[in-house]
């Protein structure tokens, strides 16, 4: 039974990451296209970085998904705490509002942004970009949040009231402390939600703003440019070392706690 679970896993991993090793490996190659390796090259790496326009999709596209998850990570947060503090009537309603926005498909979470901004005459641009990522995001946030709540034991809160602790108090050394590790979890889960999104930001970015995934999408339409091969590769790598930095992060405030 173990022999057949690492076979499947083997099997698992290799068609998850095949493409992507694939895409990357052509980033390097000579002969401009992903027919035929001819020779290692770092050339569409420099042309990646001398496109201005592409490294400022870049920057706005990080710096989208670091506003937009600081926000719903405090939303989140003391969303789940105020979910957890309610009545067992009430958490059922709140949980399957929280959870609509992450079974709704993309598609139509997109065109029902898009419809509210239009109707409000909401301008579309990075504002409405950030919006939208934040409003996917939180439910994100609470699930992370919330099972880490339900495991915390009840008498330490208890203890802070009975010493006199305010609840602001409570919450800054009791209740947050013990939930940081689920807080972080939850970031990095919104972090990367928000720097691969593409239904929902195509539907709302409108003409003075690009998210990255739209941007690769245009280019793809327009042929196949190892420039984005290269911009790919780069991007993977910062995922794994965002992988490794939560990884190190959480298990040293799981330490602490």
């Amino acid at each position: 039974m173990k022999k057949f679970a690492k076979i499947y896993l083997a099997i698992a991993f290799l068609i998850l990451y095949l493409p992507i090793f694939y895409l990357i490996f052509y980033a390097f190659n000579k002969g401009g296209d992903m027919n035929k390796f001819t020779g290692f090259t770092l050339e569409y790496f420099g042309t990646m970085l001398g496109d201005s326009r592409l490294m400022l999709i870049l920057a706005q596209t990080f710096l989208l998904a670091f506003l937009s998850s600081l926000i719903a990570t405090i939303v989140g947060t003391f969303g789940a705490i105020y979910i957890y503090q309610s009545k067992d009537k009430y958490q059922n309603a709140l949980l399957s509002i929280n959870n609509i926005l992450m079974v709704a498909p993309d598609v139509m979470i997109g065109a029902s942004f898009l419809i509210l901004f239009t109707k409000i005459g909401f301008e579309l641009g990075f504002s409405s970009v950030l919006l939208s990522h934040v409003a996917f995001s939180i439910p994100i946030v609470v699930l992370m949040v919330l099972p880490r709540l339900k495991e915390m034991n009840a008498d330490m809160i208890s203890a802070a009231y009975d010493l006199g602790a305010s609840q602001f108090q409570m919450l800054k050394s009791i209740m947050l402390p013990y939930l940081t590790p689920a807080i972080i979890a939850g970031y990095f889960m919104a972090f990367t939600y928000s720097l691969d999104d593409f239904a929902v930001t195509f539907f709302v970015t409108g003409n003075g703003y690009s998210n990255l995934s739209v941007e690769i999408y245009s280019r793809a339409r327009q042929g196949i440019s190892l420039e984005i091969n290269a911009l790919s590769a780069l991007v993977f790598l910062f995922s794994i070392l965002l992988v490794v930095g939560y990884y190190f992060i959480s298990r040293e405030k799981e330490e602490m706690v």
